[in-house]
This record gives structure tokens, sequence and C-alpha cells, in this order.
């Protein structure tokens, strides 16, 4: 299994070098490079009208051969005419494979397998499959494998190499214990293998599919809990729910919870309450306010003394918190700090009634301390809070990140907002109890990875306990991938709008209704409001040659709207140009945004209405959605038209899904149904199997797979009993990111 194909004589090494291309080493990684579908050529007949237009497979004489040369468009045409057991005549032909002739001379009893054609008197087949009857079938007459093929490789030549590689292993190990296969009627890894190559029939093609999906999602749930218990196993500190407090917090809102916030926040409060450690993941459609139930676990911690971190993936982000955690805690004794590579900055929030001061502020921003920074920063006036910004900005060479540190570590800050950078190896807490993840997602699979280690590991001052953890995520996720991927969290939803929201009104555009979008966009504008653009790719494709980009795009508008200010966001702009662009736009100094799909997720810009969406049937629904969520976040109508050049009927249901619904979750089960779980989580990103993944909305699987991990995990909780699983879940560990 781990010979290198390089080291077997049959494969040159001409093809080593193409298999490696591929990712293909060793002998079981060629066993485990699955078919991606399977042509039936099932049906063995006798050559019948009854057939045509049907694939079929039939068995035939070679009487007549013929090449055929079209000179000037450098074709060639090789003509066979077989008779079948009926001696009825069949024409075949095969386009610029002059070398089929050779292997078929008169005489030669074949198969063939393709769609049956009648072409004047002759039954025809175009470019069929083939190979002589007296040969074992592997390339016709059954369900054929068709594999991701590479110039170089196609997939008969792997056909004929997997055939071999499976009749010398036989006997395969496979880490599924034995009595666990026979309960739940799987096959052998062998067995399993063998069926997914060269399934005999569609039944054991899908017992074959099961074992498969079986094997990785008893893998993912193995981890999950395993990952479970070691945090379990630890300790946190056991926070009181004050609820008076929580009570007059939530008076003061400036707006009503929704029963989902409240349900969330007393799930969250309960969980602190605990000395295990929380892991929770909130999970809130756009909009839904999971910053607010962010605010209110935090202010149980910080009222106690503890302290509280708070990780988001970008700059943009992180900014935006530090200045609504301002506002929400500018009645309280708490300092919040901003640290990122670019900000370093305090706010000292302060009750009139402790006449508190701001002496931290002071002392790292000497000159800022006589603007009286803190209560401008709690403002509810947006525009006193942007020029806040600006003269915060003005003076962050004046920031040393070692003074920031040293308050940190000393307890003077009692909130910590930023970036990675919080988690740097010399950044130490006093006494952290609680740590949020905003848009876990959204930080790289490495990064990802380690956050919950991570976690274990803050320097929090505290000797034997870790801080309880709280993770939330926009991406609303389906029930069964949230079992499936989050097993080792407990989950709240936030599935309900606030009640003052407007749902934002959703129109699929077609071409001729471009110039009437445009004059509605001239009006919004006029009346002081904002657009987002949004395009598929940063440069034109080359496959995809209609596709706007960006830059184009940004040039095409600037034209159509020269009285307006356009910008421009894209990939390849640096970290700290993305940074200024959105903030450019937050402050109105744009009227329009061009940008690609790296917008980010979560950025509140409370004026933009409008988000049109080129090319709009190349995303996801649940991208589509995402997208929809940057506008509708203040008191405006907004609406969000969806451009589409695509007239087919499945891009058309989809794009109307939007039209119809503002439901986040519904509308991830319709692509979950739709596109499948490798475009809602990402394959790429997931590492997991195109098999595993299609069976990641299978959550009878899931569920049994949980539950026998948990069997095992009772008994032999360090699977010393089951080595060879203990090794597979190693290497299943380092393959596949878990959230």
């Amino acid at each position: 299994m781990n010979t290198l194909l390089k080291n077997i004589p049959k494969i040159t090494p001409k093809y080593v070098k193409t298999l490696e291309k591929l990712g293909l080493f060793t002998i079981q990684d060629f066993l485990f490079y699955l078919p991606r579908r399977y042509d039936d050529f099932s049906k063995t007949v006798a050559l019948s009208e009854e057939y045509l237009n049907s694939v079929i497979t039939v068995c035939a004489i070679v009487t007549k051969v013929k090449l055929n040369r079209i000179f000037r468009r450098k074709l060639t045409i090789a003509e066979v005419i077989f008779e079948d057991e009926n001696q009825t005549p069949l024409k075949a032909v095969w386009f610029n494979q002059p070398f089929i002739l050779e292997s078929m001379p008169i005489g030669t009893e074949v198969r063939l397998s393709g769609k049956l054609k009648l072409k004047g008197k002759y039954f025809t087949l175009s470019n069929p499959a083939w190979e002589r009857a007296s040969r074992e079938k592997t390339n016709t007459g059954q369900l054929v494998p068709v594999y991701s093929e590479t110039p170089g490789i196609t997939s008969k030549w792997i056909r004929w190499q997997m055939k071999t590689f499976l009749e010398k292993n036989q006997n395969l190990e496979d880490f599924v214990p034995e009595e666990l296969r026979k309960k739940l009627h799987l096959y052998s890894l062998t067995s399993a293998l063998r069926q997914l190559h060269f399934p005999e029939n569609e039944e054991k093609l899908l017992i074959a599919k099961k074992t498969f999906a079986f094997r990785e999602m008893f893998l993912m749930q193995l981890k999950t809990l395993q990952m479970k218990n070691v945090w379990e196993a630890q300790s946190a500190p056991s926070l009181r729910f004050d609820e008076e407090l929580i009570e007059k917090f939530i008076e003061n809102l400036p707006f009503q919870l929704t029963g989902a916030q409240h349900k969330a926040s007393i799930e969250i409060l309960k969980d602190l309450e605990k000395t295990c450690p929380m892991n929770r993941l909130l999970n809130g459609d756009v909009g839904t306010g999971k910053t607010v139930v962010a605010a209110i676990s935090a202010l149980s911690v910080l009222s106690q003394n503890q302290q509280v971190a708070i990780l988001a993936p970008t700059e943009v982000l992180a900014l935006q918190h530090f200045q609504s955690f301002s506002k929400l805690f500018k009645n309280y004794d708490f300092n919040v700090a901003l640290l990122t590579s670019s900000y370093k900055l305090i706010n000292c929030c302060h009750s009139e009634r402790s006449g508190a001061q701001s002496k931290n502020l002071q002392a790292i921003t000497p000159k800022l301390s006589n603007k009286s920074l803190a209560p401008r920063l709690s403002s509810a006036d947006p525009s006193t809070t942007s020029r806040v910004q600006d003269s915060a900005q003005d003076d962050m060479s004046k920031i040393t990140r070692e003074q920031m540190i040293s308050q940190i570590e000393s307890g003077e800050i009692n909130l910590v907002i930023g970036t990675h950078a919080i988690i740097q190896k010399d950044v130490s807490f006093k006494n952290l109890a609680l740590v949020i993840i905003d848009e876990q997602h959204r930080f790289g699979v490495t990064q990802r990875s380690v956050l919950q280690q991570e976690t274990m590991e803050f320097k929090d001052g505290k000797k034997k306990t870790i801080p309880h953890l709280l993770t939330m995520t926009a991406t609303p996720i389906p029930r069964t991938l949230a079992i499936a991927f989050f097993g080792s969290l407990d989950l709240s939803v936030l599935d309900e709008m606030p009640r003052n929201r407007k749902p934002i009104k959703t129109k699929i555009v077609l071409p001729t209704q471009r110039d009437q979008v445009y004059a509605f966009m001239r009006r919004e504008i006029g009346a002081g409001r904002q657009v987002f653009v949004i395009l598929p790719f940063v440069e034109e494709s080359k496959v995809l040659t209609e596709v706007k980009a960006a830059t184009e795009e940004h040039k095409k508008l600037s034209l159509i709207f020269p009285e307006y200010s356009l910008g421009l966001l894209h990939g390849r702009l640096k970290s700290k140009e993305k940074e200024a662009m959105m903030q450019d736009f937050k402050k109105k100094k744009s009227q329009i945004l061009v940008s690609t799909s790296v917008v980010e997720v979560g950025i509140d810009i409370p004026n933009a209405t409008i988000m049109l969406i080129e090319n709009s049937d190349r995303f996801g629904l649940s991208q589509l959605h995402q997208f929809r969520g940057r506008v509708g976040r203040g008191a405006h109508q907004s609406y969000c038209f969806l451009f589409t050049d695509s007239t087919t009927q499945t891009s058309l249901e989809r794009l109307r899904a939007l039209e119809k619904s503002n439901d986040g979750f519904k509308l991830s089960e319709i692509d979950l149904q739709l596109r499948g779980p490798g475009q809602l989580l990402g394959k790429a990103q997931s590492g997991l199997s195109d098999i595993a993944m299609e069976n990641l909305n299978n959550l009878k699987l899931i569920k049994i797979a949980r539950a026998e991990a948990e069997n095992i995990l009772k008994t032999d909780a360090k699977l010393k009993k089951h080595p060879l699983l203990a090794k597979a879940l190693e290497k299943f560990a380092k393959a596949v990111h878990l959230e």
C-alpha cells in the first residue's frame, strides 16, 4: 500500500510525474483516487430500434474497416463496420484515432458501449468505448468509472492500473472494527474499494459509498468528541449570572431584544456559571444581532473584574467592534482596547456615578487625553465616531505595542478587541475569563484549527483554569452540517430579525432592465444613499470571457456616473489598502463601491441601501445572501438587484428563492440541496472527500457515526485497543479541518 508508484516498473517516469501533480505518490494514494462519476454501460443488448438514443453495450464482430482523411480540417475518421449476434450491421466511428484500426482486424469480436443512433441503413455509435470481448469487463458492459483526468492520463489508463492494483491488494487493513462493520452492514475496505472502482450494480455501489461516507463521518465524530472531552476536562472560572445587572443593561438598550437573542444570551450566561469551560457557537443570520449578545456575555464577565478578549479576522471588523463595544459600555467602568498591527487605541468607558477619569488613555496617548476621546467615542452620533477615529489614527504612531501589552498584563485594560495580534506569544492577561471569536470561518485554515487550542493556552494569568470560549458566525448553517462539523460545540441560533428591520427588496434583473436600475441608483445616491456593486473576478478570465472584471466595471461605472466618487476593492489590494477603501466608503467619501467577493462579512455601512450583484448566477445562494446582508442595516429601505444573463431554469429558480425569502437558514438548506455541502462549506477548506461531502446532509448517518464513536471512546478513550483507528484518526486530523 505504501509502495511508491515510481518504483513500479509498468509506470514510466512520464506517468509518475503526472500522477504526482495529482497528489498520487503511493499505491494507497492511487487506490483512494475515486471516480467522479460512472457511465452506465450495463445494458448489453442485440441491436434494435427500441434502444435508439439509449446508452447500450453490444457485442459484435468486425466485418470492414476504413480510414478517411479530411486534410483541410486536419481530421481523420476511423470507420469500422460490425455485425451483432443477429448479423445486424453497425457502424462505429472514431475521430483522430487512426490507431484504433490496428487493434481491430476483420473478424475481431469486441464490446462497444455508447449512445445508439440510426443513420440511413446503419445503426451507429460515435466515439464508443470498446474492448475485446475476450477480456474481462473494464471499459464497457457495466457501470464504468470516470475519473478526474489531466493531460497525459485518461480514465481508461487509470482503469487498467486500478484493476491490477486491486487484484494485488486483496486484504487491506481496515480501521473500522469488524464487529461494527457487521452491525451496520458495511463492506470491508477492500470490498468497498472494489465496488467503488468497478461496481457490480447500483445497489452495491450505494453500499460502498455508504461505507466510505461512514468511515469519514466516524473519524470526524471521533475527533470532535475527543476535542470535546479534552476541553471538558479543563476548568474555567465560574461567573455568577447577575440577573439585575443584565436586565438593567437590556432595558437601557435603544431597541428590544428578539426572542432568539434573549434565549441565546441566557444559554451563554448559564454556561458561564459552570466550572466546565463553555465552548459555544453563536450562529446568527446577517442582521440578527450577534454583537449585542456578545456584549451581554462580556458584561457579565467584566462586571466580576475578569478580562475579555474579542478576536476578529480583519482590522476593519476589529475597529467596528471597538466602536460598538465602546458605545454599549459607555456607562460602565471598563477600559476597552483595540490591538491590531495598525491600531493601538484605548477608550476608557466610565459611569457618570463613579466620575472615573481616562488615566489609562493619558498614559498611552498623552496628546489625545485633552481631546476627551472617551466621551466622543461613546457618542451615538456616527459622524462624531468617524472624527474621533481620524483623530486616533493621526496619533497612532505615539501608541506603542509594549505599553498596551503592559496594561493588558496588569489588568488595567478590561476588554481587548483585535485581530490575531491578540494571540501572539508576548501578550499575557491578568485574569482572562472569556474569549469571543467573530466570523471564525474567516480565519485561515491553520489559524482556525488551532484557535481552540490557543484558547486553552492563553496566558490568562490563571494556573488552574482556561477561559470560556464563544465563537460567532453570520453564515447560517443547516442543522445537519452543524451536527457534522461542529460536534465539539454547543449551538445557539439567532433566527429572528429585529422587529424594526425592513426586509431587503430583492429583484432579478435581466440585461434589458439595466438602464432602469442605473436610473434608480442615481435617485438613491441623490437622496444621500450609497451602493455596493459586486463582481465575481478581478480580471477577465480566458474561460469566462463574459464575466466583467472589477477593474473594468469600475471604469465603466465611472463613465456612467461621472458626478460620483467610486471606490474599488479586490483581492489584489494590500490589507491596508482594503482597510482604507472600506473606511472611505463608510465615511461617505465614495458613493459607489465596486468590489469582488472580498467585501467584508459583517461590516456595517448603515447608509448603503443598494446591493447590485453582477453575474449573480455564478454565486451560491448562501453567498448571495451574505452579500445582500451588507445593506439593510439602517433606517432606510434597502434593495438587492441580481443581474444575470443566464436563461437556464435552474439558475433562475435559485435566484427566485432569494426574491421570495430573506431567511438565511432556509436559503442555506436550499443551497445544500442544490449545490451540496462542498459548495456551502468549501470542500478544499474541509479536506473531506467528495463522497463524505455528499453525505453531510445525511442526518441519520451522522447520528449513527456519533453514537458509535461515543461507544468506542467510553471504553477506550485513547484508542489503545484500536491501534489502526488511532493511526487513521491522527492522519485524518492533519488532513481535515473541523471548525
